[in-house]
């Protein structure tokens, strides 16, 4: 997976962000990543961009979070096991 610093701006933009719509973080790269299981593009699992359109706010919001966290993880330079590892909730 690549860095996303794109995505780790606009995850903390939606955290700081008021109550309101919160924007899909699709960019129309939708390739996912055989290592990571993350979409290339978003940094999204295949769940979370299945069950996005029936998120509430908050669900949306927690999304982002963890979008935010892997992008920061990537570009720390974890690598893609442990972004892989954080993307399926489980501990390094």
């Amino acid at each position: 997976m690549a860095a996303h610093p794109e995505l780790e701006a606009r995850a903390r933009a939606v955290a700081a962000a008021p109550a309101g719509e919160v924007p899909s973080p699709c960019v129309s790269i939708c390739r996912m990543d055989p290592a990571s299981g993350l979409c290339e593009g978003c940094c999204r699992t295949i769940d979370e961009i299945a069950a996005w359109s029936r998120l509430d706010d908050a669900g949306r919001r927690e999304v982002w979070r963890r979008i935010g966290q892997r992008a920061r993880l990537d570009a720390a330079g974890s690598g893609r096991r442990a972004v892989a590892n954080r993307a399926a909730g489980a501990q390094e």
